[in-house]
């Protein structure tokens, strides 16, 4: 599948990006929930952003709600998807089918946010073979093939650090352009192939710092000298 345009490339800020999945998590609750319109200061508060900041991210989709109503939230749901490109079914391959693998195949929100886990890889035999999530995990050695052959447009990584760089050469050779990383480690890839890095550990120290503060832990000591 082609990929559409970025965001980026029509004018909309990256930080305006990276809110817009807020603002649709928000949304999709909602929804759920019969909302019918919301004001642009109840949809800042339930995406965890100020209101100035919802209205001028929202603006560049050329969405600025009715004074007094607010925004349709069904139409806004839309919007968003649209520009985040949702509205498309995007094959995803997962490699590394450890526990982190298996619990991101199992995972049922994907479906409804326009993701569809079409194949698993992995080098084990001893897990090659398996039925998870009612697909066969295939053999690392099949990796190309197998994003060839179900049309994957992105590659979740999920090997161990040392193997993560050699898979992420293979996917970007067979044309992968989106990676999301979980390995323990910073990929080097072509400026035109995007990479987002998900590192529960580094997540996880910075609350320990945050922690520590509100504990009174140690600061940082000065030099008498």
């Amino acid at each position: 599948m082609k990929s559409p345009s970025h965001p980026r490339d029509r004018g909309i800020p990256e930080a305006t990006v990276a809110r817009l999945p807020l603002y649709l998590r928000a949304l999709h609750g909602m929804a759920e929930r019969g909302t019918a319109t919301v004001s642009s200061e109840d949809l800042a508060v339930a995406a965890g952003v100020n209101s100035a900041k919802l209205r001028k991210d929202l603006s560049h989709l050329g969405s600025y709600g009715t004074r007094g109503v607010g925004y349709d939230v069904e139409y806004l749901v839309y919007q968003i998807s649209r520009e985040l490109g949702l509205t498309q079914d995007w094959a995803v391959a997962i490699v590394g089918v450890g526990n982190l693998g298996r619990a991101l195949a199992n995972y049922g929100g994907f479906v409804s946010r326009g993701f569809r886990v079409a194949a698993l890889i992995d080098a084990d035999p001893e897990v090659v073979g398996d039925d998870i999530a009612g697909l066969n995990v295939e053999h690392i050695d099949e990796l190309e093939a197998v994003i060839q052959r179900r049309g994957v447009s992105i590659v979740v990584l999920a090997t161990p650090a040392a193997a993560a760089q050699k898979v992420c050469d293979r996917v970007v050779a067979v044309g992968v352009t989106s990676i999301l990383n979980f390995a323990p480690v910073v990929l080097s890839v072509p400026e035109s192939v995007d990479v987002r890095k998900v590192d529960l550990s580094i997540e996880l120290q910075i609350l320990a710092f945050h922690e520590q503060r509100k504990a009174g832990g140690p600061l940082m000591a000065v030099d008498s000298q």
